[in-house]
């Protein structure tokens, strides 16, 4: 099993920024990447941001330019930077591992961390 731990979500001003954070644990071993999806309200939950071990990263077309996902050097916290925030980017972000030969989104989550850009 892998627990995902997020943090860093908050409340911002649109065109201001905030980084948030998922920390894996248990069998982290088992991970072939990591990644973020958000759910708006009355919306379905969507990619955002994922990255492999190897390092090869893939975001949302909309998001690119203004989002940058990236691991520590463990490969065992992933971060999500998010820059120029549109009150549109308010939603709940999850933290998602994969494990090695399953598709996106993997089986684990995280528990949720708000993001809410006020206008």
């Amino acid at each position: 099993q892998v627990q995902l731990g997020e943090s860093g979500g908050g409340l911002v001003q649109a065109g201001g920024s905030l980084r948030l954070s998922c920390a894996a644990s248990g069998s982290i071993f088992s991970i072939h990447g990591m990644g973020w999806y958000r759910q708006a309200p009355g919306k379905q939950r969507e990619l955002v941001a994922t990255i492999t071990r190897s390092g090869s990263t893939d975001y949302a077309d909309s998001l690119k330019g203004r989002f940058t996902i990236s691991t520590d050097s463990a490969k065992n916290t992933v971060f999500l930077q998010m820059n120029s925030l549109k009150p549109e980017d308010t939603a709940v972000y999850y933290c998602n591992a994969r494990r090695y030969g399953r598709n996106w989104p993997g089986d684990y989550w995280g528990q949720g961390t708000q993001v809410t850009v006020s206008s």
